[in-house]
C-alpha cells in the first residue's frame, strides 16, 4: 500500500517498517518452512516470485504490510536505516491488513506472523497487532478488524481473544475460526491506550 510508504511505527518492543526489497531474501527463507506455510495457509514461492510479490503488495491499495523489527534505540529518528545488516538481523515477522470486505470499506482483515524463532514468546505479536490497530484506526479510518485463524493455531487464537476479539464464525471446511473486533464499541479503549504510547513517524 502506497499510503504506508516511508511510515515507521515505534512501540515499546517492536518497530513496524514498510516491506522493502532488501527484506525479501530473509522473508523468503522464512516461508520455506512447512510449518509456517501451514500456519499462514501459504504456498511456497520462488525467490523471484517473492520479489514480485513484494512489489505488488507495495502498490496494492487493498493491502498494508509492515515488517516487524525488534525495537532498537534510534528507531523512528531521521536517517535511521531499516534495510541495513543490523535491521535485517532484527526482522521478526510481518503484520498485514487486507481491505477485502467490499461491503464495508472501514473493515479489514488482520494477519500477524512472528517467523523468527528467537523472537517468539516475547510479546512481539501482541505489540505488532496493537501498533497496527492504532495506525489503522488513526490513519486508515478502520472501525472493524477481523481475522481468520486455523483451529490448530492455538497461540494466535489466544492472542486475539486476549485483545478483545470475539468469535463470530467457524468454517469447518477450512478448519478455520473467524474473529472480529469493532473499535466503535467497548473495545475501543484498547486502541486509545496504544495511541498514547505508539509513535507514528510520517515519511521523512
Amino acid at each position: 500500500m502506497k499510503a504506508n510508504a516511508g511510515v515507521v511505527i515505534t512501540g515499546e518492543r517492536v518497530t513496524l517498517v514498510p516491506y522493502e526489497k532488501e527484506h525479501v531474501p530473509k522473508y523468503h527463507k522464512w516461508m520455506e518452512d512447512p510449518w509456517l506455510q501451514e500456519m499462514t495457509a501459504s504456498e511456497p514461492l520462488s525467490i523471484d516470485e517473492e520479489f514480485e510479490m513484494q512489489k505488488a503488495w507495495r502498490d496494492d491499495a487493498e493491502k498494508c504490510t509492515f515488517i516487524v523489527l525488534a525495537h532498537a534505540e534510534g528507531d523512528g529518528e531521521s536517517g535511521a536505516s531499516y534495510v541495513n545488516e543490523s535491521a535485517i538481523d532484527r526482522m521478526a515477522g510481518d503484520v498485514n491488513l487486507f481491505f477485502n470486505d467490499y461491503d464495508d470499506p472501514h473493515a479489514c482483515e488482520m494477519e500477524i506472523m512472528i517467523a523468527e524463532e528467537k523472537f517468539r514468546r516475547k510479546g512481539f505479536a501482541e505489540g505488532a497487532v496493537k501498533l497496527m490497530m492504532a495506525y489503522a484506526t488513526s490513519n486508515l479510518n478502520v472501525t472493524r478488524f477481523f481475522c481468520k485463524i486455523i483451529d490448530s493455531n492455538s497461540a494466535s487464537l489466544k492472542l486475539f481473544e486476549k485483545l478483545g476479539y470475539v468469535k463470530y464464525a467457524h468454517v469447518a471446511a477450512f478448519k478455520q475460526v473467524e474473529l472480529e473486533l469493532i473499535t466503535k464499541d467497548k473495545h475501543s479503549e484498547l486502541v486509545e491506550e496504544v495511541l498514547k504510547s505508539a509513535v507514528i513517524h510520517p515519511p521523512q
